[in-house]
């Protein structure tokens, strides 16, 4: 039998329906084909015309916000995918690869906060509410990920050695947004943490599960370190 360009031919007035597994070039599909009557009209319904790998990486973010990469099997993606074990494999040989695309995949449609969207600004407090405003709309879109992934990193090698970039580009901001307040020894330690404990994801919900809105957070964490400096404002 073939596929496609050819009919398929059954008896008259029949109705015929054939679930088949079908590779084309780099799409993979479970498509149903539906023969009626003797015109032999084939339907065949594409269930998802996406490419298999973009398909897969889709379920890996999915069951990455669900579960997390922890507890995230090759099973479990390929069900989820519609593609067999091996058509993952094939995709991404081992863990790192598939947690490598996972990222980059999910990092195209959440991209972390550009410092030059507030490098520019000359005061100190603006130029940190400016940044921590940017950095808790990135935490709020991507919340269901960062839980899960912040929670497993420990567990799992291959997210650790992904997510070292994000670490070092935090830690770039902390020591940019610490600059500039005109400060030094013990004070300038003491804004330096606390401008890092503003910048953290573990402190945005923590805020918000007291019922601040991302601009009071901003508020609240600009606040706290503007006190550093300028105790008696």
């Amino acid at each position: 039998m073939i596929l496609f360009g050819t009919l398929l031919m059954v008896p008259l007035c029949v109705k015929v329906d054939v679930y088949k597994h079908v590779h084309v070039q780099d799409y993979e599909y479970s498509t149903p084909y539906i023969v009626v009557n003797a015109k032999i009209n084939t339907y065949v319904h594409l269930m998802s015309k996406k490419p298999t790998r973009e398909r897969i990486l889709d379920a890996v973010v999915e069951l990455h916000e669900e579960v997390g990469p922890a507890d995230t099997t090759i099973s479990a993606v390929a069900e989820r995918a519609g593609v067999q074990r091996l058509t993952v494999y094939r995709h991404f040989p081992d863990e790192h690869a598939l947690i490598r695309g996972c990222s980059a995949h999910w990092s195209q449609q959440h991209p972390p906060p550009d410092p030059a969207g507030w490098a520019g600004i000359e005061d100190s407090r603006e130029r940190l509410a400016a940044a921590l405003r940017t950095l808790y709309v990135y935490f709020e879109a991507g919340e269901e990920m960062l839980i899960q992934v912040i929670r497993d990193e420990e567990k799992v090698p291959a997210l650790q050695e992904v997510l070292a970039p994000f670490w070092s580009y935090m830690a770039e901001m902390t020591g940019g947004l610490s600059a500039g307040w005109g400060v030094e020894g013990d004070t300038q330690r003491l804004v330096r943490a606390a401008v890092g404990h503003a910048l953290r994801f573990g402190t945005w919900r923590s805020l918000r599960r007291e019922g601040l809105s991302n601009e009071e957070a901003v508020g609240l964490m600009s606040g706290l370190v503007s006190g550093l400096v300028h105790p008696e404002s």
